[in-house]
Formats: C-alpha cells, sequence, structure tokens
C-alpha cells in the first residue's frame, strides 16, 4: 500500500518522479502528488486525488528541477481530498515529506506542536513528522530526522526533503520497505524496485532503524546509533518488459495466462526425478534437522494463507506432519506456543506484509525456525527468516493475486515431497507424485486455451449479487481462493466453504439468485460433493460445477460446467483455481470494474 519515489540527478525530476508514481500504481491508492525544487530555490508541491494521469495535468511543463518526493496515498488517516494527499510540509514549506506506514502517537505528538505555535493544515497522521523535523532542524537534515524518529511510535517509510540543503533526499524506515536505486550518476529512493527499473537495477535495500542520505553523486546509510555503514549492492533479477503488458488489457489477464511458466520457474531445478525427492536449496538445514520436524506452522494473510492451507493439508496428509495454516495477523497476540520440533514458514508475495512479518518476528523471538516463502527477491522477510525459497514468479502488479498463488503451492508441493520421501513415501510413489508435478504446466496452458466457455459463464453470471464457492479436501481452500478473487475485482459478495458445511448454516443462503460454485474432483470425495450439489439443487438453487472433463454425471446435475485435464487427485488444486481466476476476471470486466487496482485494496499491506 502507498507508494514511495524519491530521485536525484540530471533529469527533469517531475518526470521521473511521475513515471515512478505510474509504475507504483498497483500498490493501490486514492490520491498522488510529488515535490520538486523550483528555480527560485523554494519547493513545489502538486497533489491531487485520482489518479497518476490527474496529478500530471496539473504539473507544470517547465517544472524542471533535478530533485524531488512523490507519493501515492491510500487513505488510514482522514478522508480522502487533495489536502490529505501527500506530500505534507511544514507551515514555513521548507521541509516536506511523504510517508507510508501509520504513526500510533501522532496527537500527543500533534498537540505538543500545536502549543508550540506549529499550524497543521491536513487530517493526517503523516504531516506531524514534518513539523517535527521542522522543529527539531537545526541546519542538519539528518540529525534532526533522526531525532524526530526517535520520537515516533509506529511504522513509516519516509523520504523527505528541506529547500536550505538542495539535492538531497533523506530517508528511514521502521517497518514500510525503502530501496535505494544505484545509478550513474543518480540516485533513487523508492517503496519497492519498480519504479526504478528503467533507469538502473543495482539497490540497496534498508533494513529497520536505518537511514539513508541520497544526492545525484551518492548515498551514505547510517544505523540507529548514528554509525555509518556500508551496505551490499544487489542487482535486481526483473527486466522492465516484465512490468509491461505486453497486448494485455490487464495485468491480472497477463498474469494468470503466465502461470505455466511461473509454475515451471517454480519447480525447475527442484525435482530429482533419479530419487524420486524435491530439493530445496535455500532452506539452511540438514537432513537431520528435517527429520527432527514433528510439526509445521504456515503463517500468512489473503491469498498467501490459502495457498498455505493448501501446503498444511498436503503436509500432513502426505509427509504425514502434523500441519496447519494460521492467519498471520492473528498469531503474535496469541502468545503462540514453539515446541522444538516445530517449524514455520511465513509466505507473503511481497515479502513485506506487515502482518506476516511481525509474526515472523514473533515467532523467532520464541525459538522458533522461520522460513521464507517470498517472490520478490531482498524483501525484508526473506532477508529475515532463516532460510528460504524464493517462488520466481516474476513480477505481479495486479493486485489481485494470481500467479502467486501457483507459485506458491508449488513449494510446498516439492517440499511435501523432499519430507515424505525421507520418511515414509516409497520411490515409485515419489516418482508418480513428481512426474504429476512436472506435467501441471502444460495442463494449465491446456486451460488457458480454452477460455471462451468461461468467458460466456461469465457473461451469464455476472449481475448476481452473491455466490457460494464449494470444495472438499485439498479443494476447500481453492473455493475460499475463488471466493476472494470474485470479491476483490468484481466486488460480488462470495463466501467460500467446504461443501460438507453447507449443511451447518450456508444451505439457508440457497436461493434461485445465490448460485452455487462446487470443485468436483476426481478423487475419494467426489460423491460426497456431488451429494451437496444435489442438496443445493433440490432447494432450487443454482449450480455451477468445475469439473474433471468427461465427467457426465456432474454435467447431468449442474445447470453450468467448466471442465479440466484429469491429473493426480493431489494436484487439482493447481488446475481449479485457474478456471475460478478466470471467472472472476471476466464478471469484473462485464461490471467495467478497474481490474488492476480495485477499490479500497493495496498490493502489499504494509500497515496494521
Amino acid at each position: 500500500m502507498c507508494g514511495i519515489i524519491g530521485y536525484c540527478g540530471p533529469r527533469p525530476a517531475a518526470e521521473v518522479l511521475l513515471d515512478g508514481l505510474k509504475r507504483l500504481e498497483y500498490r493501490g491508492y486514492d490520491s498522488a502528488g510529488i515535490c520538486v525544487d523550483g528555480e527560485d530555490g523554494g519547493l513545489h508541491t502538486y497533489k491531487r486525488t485520482g489518479k497518476i494521469a490527474d496529478l500530471r495535468a496539473i504539473v507544470p511543463d517547465d517544472a524542471a528541477g533535478g530533485w524531488g518526493i512523490g507519493h501515492t496515498r491510500w487513505a488510514t488517516h482522514g478522508e480522502v481530498n487533495d489536502i490529505n494527499a501527500h506530500p505534507h510540509s511544514d507551515d514555513t514549506g521548507k521541509v516536506t515529506l511523504v510517508h507510508n506506514g501509520i504513526i500510533e502517537n501522532y496527537i500527543p505528538l500533534k498537540e505538543r506542536l500545536i502549543a508550540d505555535g506549529h499550524r497543521f493544515v491536513s487530517d493526517t497522521d503523516s504531516e506531524v513528522i514534518a513539523h517535527l523535523i521542522a522543529d527539531l532542524y537545526q541546519g542538519d537534515l539528518e540529525k534532526a530526522v533522526r531525532e524526530a524518529i526517535f520520537l515516533l511510535k509506529g511504522t513509516y517509510g519516509i523520504a523527505v526533503v528541506h529547500a536550505d540543503e538542495p539535492g538531497k533526499v533523506v530517508g528511514a524506515r521502521n517497518g514500510s520497505p525503502l530501496v535505494v536505486g544505484v545509478g550513474e550518476g543518480e540516485m533513487f529512493l523508492a517503496s519497492d524496485v519498480t519504479p526504478m527499473l528503467a533507469y538502473t537495477k543495482q539497490v540497496i535495500y534498508l533494513n529497520d532503524g536505518e537511514m539513508v542520505s541520497i544526492t545525484r553523486d551518492g548515498h551514505v546509510t547510517s544505523d540507529s546509533s548514528e554509525r555509518r555503514i556500508t551496505k551490499e549492492v544487489h542487482e535486481i533479477g526483473w527486466e522492465l518488459e516484465q512490468i509491461e503488458k505486453h497486448g494485455f488489457p490487464f495485468f491480472m489477464e497477463k498474469e494468470i495466462h503466465e502461470q505455466p511458466a511461473s509454475v515451471e520457474r517454480a519447480i525447475s531445478g527442484r525435482i530429482n526425478l533419479d530419487g524420486a525427492t524435491g530439493h530445496l536449496g535455500g532452506l539452511n538445514m540438514s537432513a537431520r534437522d528435517l527429520l527432527g520436524v514433528d510439526n509445521v506452522g504456515i503463517v500468512a494473510a489473503g491469498t498467501s494463507y490459502y495457498a498455505g492451507m493448501v501446503g498444511a493439508y498436503l503436509l500432513e496428509s502426505v509427509a504425514r506432519i502434523k500441519s496447519s495454516a494460521e492467519l498471520s495477523s492473528e498469531v503474535r497476540y496469541k502468545n503462540p506456543i514453539v515446541t522444538p520440533g516445530s517449524l514455520y514458514f511465513a509466505v507473503s508475495q511481497s515479502g513485506e506484509t506487515i502482518d506476516t512479518l511481525y509474526a515472523l518476528r514473533e515467532l523467532q523471538r520464541k525459538g522458533g525456525k522461520v522460513l521464507g516463502v517470498c517472490n520478490v527477491v531482498g524483501s525484508t522477510i526473506a532477508r529475515e527468516s532463516d532460510g528460504g525459497v524464493y517462488i520466481h514468479s516474476g513480477p505481479e502488479i495486479a493486485v489481485a493475486s494470481t500467479k502467486a498463488f501457483t507459485s506458491q503451492i508449488s513449494v510446498f508441493y516439492i517440499f511435501t515431497l523432499l519430507m515424505a520421501r525421507m520418511r515414509h513415501m516409497s520411490w515409485e510413489a515419489g516418482i508418480d507424485f513428481a512426474k504429476a508435478l512436472k506435467h501441471i504446466p502444460s495442463q494449465i496452458e491446456t486451460i488457458l486455451g480454452q477460455t471462451e466457455p468461461i468467458r460466456r459463464l461469465a457473461k451469464k453470471y455476472a449481475r448476481y449479487q452473491n455466490f457460494l464457492f464449494l470444495g472438499r479436501g485439498i479443494n476447500y481452500p481453492v473455493a475460499m481462493e475463488g471466493a476472494l478473487k470474485l470479491k476483490e475485482i468484481s466486488y460480488i459478495h462470495a463466501e467460500g466453504y467446504s461443501a460438507a458445511e453447507i449443511k451447518h448454516g450456508p444451505i439457508a443462503l440457497i436461493n434461485e439468485q445465490t448460485p452455487s460454485l462446487f470443485l468436483v474432483s476426481d478423487d475419494s470425495l467426489r460423491e460426497k460433493v456431488i451429494t451437496s450439489m444435489k442438496e443445493v439443487k433440490a432447494r432450487r438453487g443454482r449450480v455451477i460445477a468445475v469439473a474433471v472433463e468427461g465427467d457426465e454425471e456432474v454435467a447431468d446435475i449442474a445447470d453450468d460446467y467448466l471442465y479440466i485435464p484429469h491429473t493426480e487427485e493431489l494436484m487439482y488444486p493447481f488446475l481449479m483455481v485457474v478456471p475460478l481466476q478466470l471467472f472472476a476476471y471476466y464478471c469484473a470486466l462485464e461490471l467495467g470494474r478497474n481490474v488492476d487496482q480495485p477499490r479500497n485494496l493495496a498490493k502489499s499491506v504494509t500497515v496494521e
């Protein structure tokens, strides 16, 4: 959520900032703004609610300064309006900043500053930081920022400029990501790497408690003790073209269609057919360590949580290890019990999800070993975990996650194969599991080559206001993920349930205006799911089914159905989720929604 971009260099800063903000749109926002230097030596701020195009329309063509900051805001304190948009300044206009995060003690700080004569114009917590820095400033911006953040309670990623220190941007972070971009004769500061990919692939990741000061000539980083530190420069592995649409109308559709390749990358080099096992090099655990694991906990949020549910089901049913998935937002508040044989996974596409990061730290404080499952290289969770796995999905720009889900579960399939073969799984069973997994990318490709029936189904059902998504066993979390996708981008109310639970309450919702979408695999629970379908039909409910190709019994019962290819019993989540993603996408198109930037949502939730 929210996006930060800062620049110092020879290019027109306004253009760099506006271009960067455009690339940060995927994070979700309701307003945007920039601050650049002017020929008069002052700071000039332009901000507006709405889209980047609305902001660009008010920025003068001659705004040609060489340094400045920009921001896309997702409202937390104060309503959505031009005044509450970032950047924010003190009442002299000399200090201007942008801020991601939440300042928990802003009210007493604001009251103290007002008593000292400061005048506030916005309703935000962020403006307090600008006034605080101005109050502490005595000719040294870095020192004033350091003294100010010492007084803050909460989370922040900030970029600050001062009119009396031209050509300099100071950044600091605590709980909200900041990345420094190192160019040739120019420097960047941003909340993630996407806005600087067009200019440099050399980046430095700041840790909590660290600060940076950038000018066009370089950067200086320091820690909370004011000690200068040398940070490793990383090479961004993504190419600029990967964050372009390549002819697709929306990033979400592009990313759905990238899943054959992204799943292939997630499993590539990680399946050992000779040993019929899996290989994950970043776990930092010996075979003896892995054999000692008797409990696996998976912490995550949103789509990653549902991927974690699939992973927990696999590990318990196949590897025979007690496993569970929990919402990361709840973990640290329940005082979790960590036992010696426990292993934890923190799952996050961005690697910056604040609830998951806090859960990781709490588990580590209690002696737990936590492995990260992330997409973004160099992200905070990836750096702070005790080991882990990158899913290699490539950039995921659409707010609604799709390819990250199938890549995340790919990792859990590999880990399950590894753990099961170390315990009781035979070589023959391991080979069957591995071969079925390797066949998944081509089967997803088959589904993606037959999207017209899904489009027609969406056109028929897009104006229904309520849906139930129902699955059993390993498809239960897929049903929940399908319901989430429909809610996220079409704004249609949808709930995901175990099909077995329909009699325990949800059946009261059944009527002709509430379609029930069933996931019917060719597995041991198929007959039970069919029984639930019949119960819905008996109550005049409309039934949609996603079933295995050739299942005529399901076709006879359902009002509408979609077919997927046959696969091994436990592999169906890969194939079931793709039609649900496309169904949600086409429903949203039918309703005229902004698919990539759904209302009120942000790509990465970096505040509690």
